[in-house]
């Protein structure tokens, strides 16, 4: 092993241009894809926070007698999803929108009467969210005789739904990109480092050395600027996520702010995967040229 390693240390230093230009596309191929794997990760915690917070607002029909409210609190409660369904009358929630408002709430001065409605606020519960059971949801509770109309964002959940998917696929269909131009990067480097170094190849095969010791340095080598290549790339998005967190603006709400990095386990993970990839090209350009 130790002379495989020797000789694979020997080639890195003999074609030092190549290896650097492979190992640079590595790192900007695992820089490219650790950063949307990092904008998924963050987003997905930012929607299942945002999921948490989701209420449905369920609004009476006027003159609804206060013994009928709990009744109407006890239908919505045992629904499927309901975490909790809380009353909130017509004047909480214009204390609540003069709270809102603030400076402008001298607007509402000059209201003769409450327009707002009495109504319920539903909080679900942490594993149903999902826009499609909240709109089964909504629909069953609209149709109590007792609700006038249901308000959740239906169209907001909708849009956030599907954008957020459309940028997983080009995601995925980036990172797919990425991987076979990095396959291909590490394929036609180490076929160039074979050609430069065929007639030495020729000779040994000439005097019995086997297929596995003329291969295996090549795979070290392989392997080698994979590891480097998803090290530096890491490090690279490190650096930018530590730029970005300490110079963001203070004014800004902290929980809008609270990106988290890629665990060490998964750090590990892309580490091997960028190796894999060098083992890979290695592999294919080592097969053609053992064939021909």
């Amino acid at each position: 092993m130790i002379l495989y390693f020797k000789r694979a240390f020997q080639d890195i230093r003999t074609n030092r241009f190549l290896n650097a230009v492979t190992i640079i596309i590595m790192s900007l191929s695992v820089l490219i894809v650790s950063t949307l794997l990092l904008f998924f990760l963050n987003t997905n915690d930012y929607m299942n926070s945002w999921k948490k917070g989701i209420k449905i607002i369920a609004y009476l029909k006027p003159d609804i007698e206060e013994t009928n409210i709990v009744d109407i609190k006890n239908k919505i409660h045992v629904l499927y999803g309901v975490a909790e369904a809380k009353f909130m009358s017509k004047e909480e929630a214009m204390g609540r929108l003069r709270e809102q408002m603030k400076r402008q709430s001298s607007l509402l001065d000059g209201l003769k009467e409450n327009p707002l409605p009495d109504a319920f606020e539903i909080r679900l519960t942490e594993q149903f969210p999902n826009s499609e059971r909240i709109e089964n949801l909504a629909v069953q509770i609209e149709s109590f005789p007792e609700i006038d109309d249901v308000e959740y964002g239906r169209k907001w959940i909708g849009r956030f739904v599907k954008l957020f998917d459309l940028f997983r696929l080009t995601g995925y269909a980036m990172s797919s990109i990425f991987f076979m131009a990095a396959v291909f990067i590490v394929a036609n480097t180490i076929r160039l480092v074979i050609y430069s170094r065929r007639e030495e190849i020729e000779i040994m095969r000439l005097v019995g050395a086997t297929d596995q010791f003329i291969k295996t340095p090549f795979y070290i080598e392989a392997v080698i600027q994979g590891a480097l290549g998803g090290i530096i790339g890491l490090a690279a998005l490190f650096a930018a996520y530590m730029y970005i967190s300490t110079n963001v603006e203070y004014g800004l709400s902290f929980d809008l702010l609270n990106v988290r990095f890629l665990s060490l386990r998964l750090s590990g993970t892309i580490i091997l995967c960028s190796m894999f990839v060098g083992w890979l090209g290695c592999f294919i350009a080592l097969r053609q040229f053992l064939k021909e």
